[in-house]
């Protein structure tokens, strides 16, 4: 029995010494037992290199082995292993279920266990504690010790709980990882395997206290126990020293191991590589710069680099993806100009989460293969997805979030299309619960062909007998997690998902896509022993869908899929503790930036630094320990940096960024400084051209230059000849320049193409013309191509407007139907006609979203009282006038034959207009017939003359010259006379204290917000029919219409009038602007052309701005400014239009 250390630098040839000495030895005694024990993630390529110098190549008496494998081979040859082994998805499943039925004991713990990844730290603590040997009872004597410390008191005592729980649930069921070192150590004294044995322990640079038991009975029973330990030259391995020193973790490894070979009385010599007389043969034998970094990186009273030899390199980058692009290029420029192979190289950083992804998405890009060192998490993964939808459907009652998860996931036999049909239904509808899908859809929703119910009700039935079974299975009222287990299970084979699995397999297979590949052909069994493991921990305990939800999940978080590299001429990619680095000749090291190195902690969290320093007195004073701290580990990882740089032989590249992925600015590690001071040259600023490694660098060169609209560089024009006379890359360079150099087209799509759209003859709104008038794409989008924005189950402002106008429009029916006047309904019969108008119109729509939620039965509340408010003001503005309502919501259209909505395009081209004028109040007196046209609208706005100009306001002049025809064919021998144009706004306005000026009539604050806008007849006699207090003709305001008389007897200057003359142009105007609209739109105009008005513009709340592509900042793109006019030149500019056209008439 006996003990040897052999030390070494870095790189001295440690393990290739004992490795071909137990290979001799082996050869030698090939009866006796060889066990070499590494890390278990170095197993293989340990296996592989004792191949490789093994003469026969085969290693019939060495065994290579981690702890956990030589427990497990131990425990079977002596008949030990009576529990299974509960792997990590087996623990973390088991702790959710304790902290479900534990949770009203957790004080602090609990009300976090719903976070993502919480679970995965629990577990990471609980491993901890038995790692480190700490029982149930020592917490209870901790916890005594913490009693003045509420916040670690109630957390150590809530990690107490979980810890007790989780193993009181295990006990005689199973055993943990961690407690098979426990029993190893006490069945080692059985094994005929170790006995005699000679074992080697290579890899470590440190062991927990369970694997310092197990050494115990290792050096008790083995002939001969070799630990090989990294030591540098002249060193004193067995002076304990500061802790901040970098050979620490080596001396406390070698202190510990010596204590206890004196308790086991073994002794142990050391030997140290090169050994004394012999000549170095280490890895830097040929590499002055780099053996002068293994010896004097992180040591004290170093110099500076003097040598000639360039081997150390540190570059700066912008930020992480562009870092891994310069690495990449290089790599390639290296490979194709130096004659290294891919394997010569590898990668690591303490980031893999940021650089993992970066490196792919590089060495993709210059055809770089290469192999990422991680497990990958299969959470992302639509089978999981799948499966986690399903049950969430289930659990959340069917709704659009959860349905819609499923139903996109890609495992479904629902076709894409159906499955856009049904979203858009669902949303439509606010569908949601299996009793609503389980019914026939009969409604269709506005603005949708009604067949559409008849097309999709087969895939609803198809969709509702495929979830009944599974959420009845679920749903179970006597439901263990057995009972769950075997309903999604079943769900899934129904479904044949295995199936479609190997197809996708096999799709990614044929891509070449060979990682892909491997994950899917792995999934589906993963996902199967996940359920198989969840019934035989679980199987019999009752649950809830929910809390089943729960413990699934916390099983599929720590589901992940390694995967074997596929080939072995790549770079490697790895993290700088957990990548084993071998014969490599090249090392970059990325993301050198502080906080990343040294790397942040990464175990658990539950217990925080300032947790775990107040407890490192009371656990010593128990004699036990817990895991470093962040600051304990900082010195820690000067070791781990010092072993990552010098693994490569020829080369050390470091780099960092200045910037992270959210374009915060970061700063360099001390690495970098260190690294400096001893090779001031170190740093590399001559770049190699991306542009001269792969066609996408090139393409990116010359896009970069094109953009940057300046002289173009000698190499820009090389590079684009180039791609000029290639005819595979022609086309792509032709592109990069139409894009740089892009000018709007000026699109029309011709006038065949319009008249297939839209016909010879043109139904046209004014709303329509309007909106061309905004702006044509947006016309042509929404009338040409039909789109449409999707209908949501919500009540929107625009419904709001529609209930308003519907419920004023049965109001007026309801008086005329029973013959009672506007001004003589009582205050009382008024409102409660108003409030029940509302109700009859919500009842009428069907409008089930008014009833979804208490916020939408409260606007029911609110339309009630705007409504009753608007009849108010318009009693009111009624009684002050001579006005009465003779039409209301009168629909007009080519079947009037009213001449002035049939508007002549061409020979052979007609627009006829439509529209619905909601109220026409007329006055008959003395053989004249006054009309005044009124539109309601549920905005605030207002009749602009500009606007009016230039076709953005046509509605109410429209109006206006189909009411006055009409009203002449009814009263052939009377005079029309338009007495006005008003905007009602519908609202329900509020005051102020001090907004009321005559407290005895507050009301009349109201009727002013309340009041009309348009344009009044301006003549004297027409105003006082309008509004009688306007009779006095001095000192008074309309409140009824936007009128004011001066003291003066004259009309202030912000009253809204015209006189009869300007009726008569409008009316010819707006006739005129129309039909210069309805030709535009038949001669395809269709450009991009939004109009800018004060501060008003035409993309302001359109559908289509992320559509059109309108940019100012493109040559080609502006807004169509409208220059602000005084009232006298817009008439000018309206009849100076209407002359021009008489004129071409004539002509």
């Amino acid at each position: 029995m006996a003990l040897q250390f052999i030390f070494g630098p870095s790189g001295s040839g440690k393990s290739h010494y004992i490795y071909n000495r137990i290979i001799e030895e082996s050869l030698e005694n090939p009866k006796r037992q060889y066990l070499i024990l590494v890390p278990e993630q170095f197993t293989m390529q340990t296996q592989k290199e004792l191949v490789m110098l093994h003469p026969r190549k085969g290693i019939m008496n060495i065994d290579v082995l981690s702890f956990e494998r030589l427990a497990f081979r131990v425990l079977e040859e002596t008949g030990a292993l009576s529990q299974e082994l509960l792997e990590e998805t087996g623990k973390s499943m088991v702790l959710r279920k304790v902290a479900q039925e534990k949770k009203k004991e957790l004080k602090i713990l609990g009300s976090k266990m719903n976070k993502q990844g919480y679970v995965s730290q629990l577990k990471s603590m609980v491993s901890e504690l038995r790692q480190y040997e700490i029982q149930v009872e020592d917490l209870d004597k901790l916890l005594e010790d913490v009693e003045d410390k509420p916040e670690l008191f109630y957390k150590l005592k809530d990690i107490q709980t979980l810890y007790k729980g989780f193993f009181d649930y295990l006990e005689g069921k199973f055993i943990t990882q961690e407690e098979v070192l426990d029993v190893l150590a006490q069945r080692a004294d059985q094994s005929e395997k170790l006995k005699d044995s000679t074992v080697v322990l290579d890899g470590y640079t440190g062991f927990t206290p369970i694997q310092i038991q197990v050494m115990e009975k290792l050096l008790k029973l083995c002939r001969q126990v070799y630990i090989p330990l990294t030591m540098g030259r002249g060193e004193d391995p067995y002076r304990l020293g500061s802790p901040y020193g970098l050979f620490y973790l080596t001396r406390q490894t070698v202190n510990r191991l010596c204590k206890l070979a004196e308790e086991t009385g073994t002794s142990w010599s050391e030997i140290w590589i090169p050994q004394k007389g012999e000549k170095y043969q280490g890895r830097f034998r040929n590499n002055e710069a780099l053996d002068y970094l293994e010896r004097n990186i992180f040591r004290k009273n170093y110099r500076p680099y003097a040598g000639k030899e360039k081997a150390v390199f540190i570059r700066e980058a912008l930020n992480p993806q562009e870092e891994m692009e310069e690495t990449a290029c290089r790599i390639r420029h290296m490979v194709r100009k130096e004659g290294y192979r891919f394997g010569d190289f590898a990668l690591v950083t303490g980031d893999m989460e940021v650089y993992s992804p970066a490196a792919r998405r590089a060495f993709e890009k210059y055809g770089i293969p290469c192999f990422v060192d991680e497990k990958h998490s299969l959470f992302m993964n639509p089978f999981i997805e799948y499966i986690r939808s399903a049950v969430d459907m289930v659990v959340e009652n069917f709704t659009y979030e959860s349905v819609f998860r499923f139903l996109r996931c890609g495992l479904t036999d629902i076709t894409e299309e159906e499955t856009d049909r049904l979203e858009n239904y669902v949303i439509a509808m606010g569908i949601r619960g299996l009793d609503r899908w389980d019914q026939e859809w009969v409604r269709s929703y506005r603005g949708e062909d009604p067949e559409e119910c008849v097309k999709l009700n087969p895939v609803r039935q198809r969709l509702v007998d495929m979830w009944r079974p599974f959420a009845e299975g679920l749903k179970s009222p006597q439901g263990t997690i057995r009972t769950c287990c075997q309903a999604l299970y079943e769900f899934i084979c129904r479904n044949q998902i295995e199936k479609k699995l190997k197809l996708y397999e096999e799709g990614f297979t044929a891509a070449g896509e060979m990682a892909m590949a491997k994950e899917y052909s792995q999934i589906y069994q993963i996902v199967m022993d996940l359920l198989d493991k969840l019934v035989e921990v679980l199987g019999d305990e009752q649950v809830r869908p929910g809390a089943f939800k729960e413990i699934l999940e916390a099983g599929l978080s720590e589901a992940k899929v390694g995967v074997i590299p596929p080939a072995a001429d790549q770079v490697l990619v790895g993290d700088m503790e957990r990548t084993r680095l071998k014969d490599i000749k090249i090392l970059f090291f990325v993301g050198v930036n502080e906080g990343k190195i040294p790397k942040e902690k990464s175990g658990s969290k539950i217990l925080s630094d300032l947790n775990r320093e107040e407890l490192e007195g009371p656990l010593e004073r128990l004699g036990l320990a817990l895991a470093p701290t962040a600051r304990e580990e900082l010195y820690t990882q000067k070791f781990y940096l010092y072993l990552n740089l010098t693994k490569p032989s020829e080369r050390v590249y470091l780099t960092y960024s200045r910037l992270n992925g959210n374009g915060d600015v970061i700063s360099p590690s001390y690495l970098v400084s260190q690294t400096e001071k001893l090779f001031p040259q170190a740093r590399q600023t001559q770049e190699v051209p991306m542009y001269t490694e792969n066609i996408q660098g090139a393409l990116e060169q010359v896009a970069r230059e094109l953009g940057g609209r300046q002289g173009k560089s000698p190499v820009f024009q090389e590079l684009y000849t180039w791609f000029q006379k290639e005819e595979r890359w022609k086309t792509w360079a032709d592109r990069l320049v139409e894009t740089a150099y892009y000018v709007n087209p000026q699109d029309a799509i011709g006038k065949a193409a319009a008249q297939i759209l839209y016909g010879r003859e043109l139904e046209n709104s004014a709303t329509r013309l309007e909106q061309f008038a905004r702006c044509a794409c947006a016309h042509f989008l929404t009338y040409g191509l039909a789109f449409k924005e999707r209908v949501r189950y919500q009540f929107t402002m625009a419904d709001l407007g529609t209930l308003l106008h519907n419920s004023l429009d049965l109001f007026a029916r309801k008086l005329r139907e029973e013959g009672i006047s506007w001004t003589q309904l009582e205050d009382g019969e008024r409102d409660r006609l108003a409030e029940a108008c509302v109700d009859q119109v919500v009842a009428q729509a069907g409008e089930t979203v008014l009833l979804s939620s208490a916020r939408n039965a409260y606007t029911v509340k609110r339309a009630k009282r705007m409504v009753k408010r608007t009849v108010w003001a318009l009693q009111f503005q009624l009684r002050q006038g001579r006005f009465f309502p003779a039409l209301t919501e009168w629909a007009f259209g080519p079947w009037d034959n009213i001449s002035s909505l049939d508007l002549e395009l061409s020979p052979e081209e007609i627009l006829h207009l439509t529209g619905r004028i909601d109220r026409i109040d007329l006055c008959r007196e003395n053989g004249k017939v006054y009309v005044k046209v009124i539109d309601y609208k549920s905005g605030n706005t207002q009749l602009d003359p500009v606007k009016m100009y230039y076709g953005l306001q046509l509605q109410l002049a429209l109006y206006l010259s189909a009411a006055v025809e009409l009203e002449q064919r009814r009263f052939p021998n009377e005079e029309i006379i338009p007495a006005g144009i008003f905007y009602y706004n519908i609202k329900d306005p509020v005051l102020n204290r001090e907004d009321v000026k005559d407290p005895e009539h507050p009301d009349r604050e109201i009727l002013k917000k309340l009041k009309m806008d348009g344009l009044a007849a301006r003549e004297p006699e027409i105003l006082e029919r309008l509004d009688k207090d306007l009779a006095a003709g001095k000192s008074i305001e309309s409140l009824a219409v936007p009128v004011k008389y001066t003291a003066k007897g004259t009309l202030a200057g912000n009253s809204r009038v015209a006189d009869q003359e300007q009726f008569s142009i409008i009316m010819n105007y707006v006739n005129y602007k129309a039909t210069e609209i309805g030709q535009e739109i038949l001669q395809g105009k269709v450009e991009v052309n939004p109009f800018a008005y004060q501060k008003e513009c035409a993309c302001d709340y359109c559908p289509y701005r992320n559509v059109c592509g309108f940019d100012e900042k493109i040559p080609g793109y502006s807004y169509r400014r409208l220059g602000t006019c005084k009232p006298e030149e817009i008439w000018e500019k309206m009849k100076a239009a209407l002359k021009n056209t008489t004129h071409r008439e004539e002509e």
